[in-house]
């Protein structure tokens, strides 16, 4: 396939785009500089995209969106909210405007999209809440409706925790892990609903391919985990102690209820979609995937 990709550099495309270019499929990267040799530029604020360089292709996937991460400013989250539906509006009109059309686009989301539901078992079926996160994944999605207008099959894996030591939270986790500070946190009963890097990028493989596949689907492990055991296990793989608590009251005083809908929230998200039509999880067991 030929196919166009947003973060192309970024976490999730620096795994992915390697791994299609191995099986033949041509990359064409869109970057906000100017563009070099297979890439194209586009300009989500403004709103435009450099169409000429995407004629003929098949596909495209969307990583491209500001990192959740940081302290929560209001500068922020407008940055985290915008970036999302303003670079999926602008990419989804474009691709609606070729001719011929791309046969699919897959838009990341996230398991956010729920918010914090306690020990409910999460399908895709499931409703959102009003959390700031649930608002931008619902608004992120809704983005993709010129795509889906012009008759392109949208797909929309909504991503857990993505572990890999090469970057995400897990890079970031291990740094007081591996001093011996590891520690659960609040009361460590909340569900974490994450996925391994090779799975992720096995799922967009198998997406591209199957037809089958509209909508959102959850992109996360059929095991979900609570963070008290995520902990220990995380403290077994690298063979450090992890008796520590950060108490609940020590985490909100984060600006922008950050700590209560990144770290504190339960969310308990299976992967109905893509079980049923066979796509089968390399690493689903968490001490397989952090070893």
């Amino acid at each position: 396939m030929k196919i166009a990709m947003t973060g192309a550099s970024g976490f999730l495309g620096s795994a992915c785009r390697p791994a299609l270019e191995a099986q033949g499929h041509q990359i064409i990267r869109l970057v906000r500089r100017v563009p070099g040799v297979g890439e194209a530029r586009w300009d989500p604020e403004n709103g435009t995209v450099e169409a000429n360089k995407l004629a003929g292709i098949d596909a495209a996937i969307h990583f491209a969106g500001e990192n959740i991460g940081g302290l929560w400013t209001k500068q922020k989250k407008r940055r985290i909210l915008e970036s999302r539906k303003n670079g999926t509006r602008t990419l989804c009109k474009g691709l609606a405007a070729l001719d011929p059309r791309p046969r699919v686009l897959i838009s990341i989301s996230g398991v956010n999209y729920y918010g914090d539901r306690g020990e409910e078992i999460l399908t895709e079926e499931s409703s959102s809440d009003d959390s700031f996160l649930s608002i931008v994944c619902r608004e992120w999605e809704s983005a993709t409706a010129a795509a889906f207008q012009a008759g392109i099959r949208v797909a929309i894996p909504r991503l857990g925790v993505v572990l890999s030591r090469k970057g995400g939270a897990l890079r970031q986790m291990m740094i007081p892990f591996k001093l011996g500070l590891g520690a659960k946190f609040g009361s460590g009963k909340q569900w974490m609903s994450w996925i391994a890097l090779e799975d992720v990028v096995s799922m967009i493989q198998y997406v591209l391919e199957n037809d089958s596949i509209t909508g959102s689907v959850n992109a996360t492990s059929p095991n979900p985990i609570r963070n008290r055991d995520f902990t220990a296990a995380l403290a077994r793989s690298l063979h450090r102690p992890a008796f520590l608590t950060i108490p609940a009251f020590a985490l909100r005083v984060l600006p922008g209820k950050m700590a209560q809908e990144l770290i504190l929230a339960s969310t308990r998200a299976v992967p109905d979609r893509l079980l049923k039509s066979g796509f089968r999880f390399k690493r689903d067991n968490i001490e397989e995937a952090l070893q």
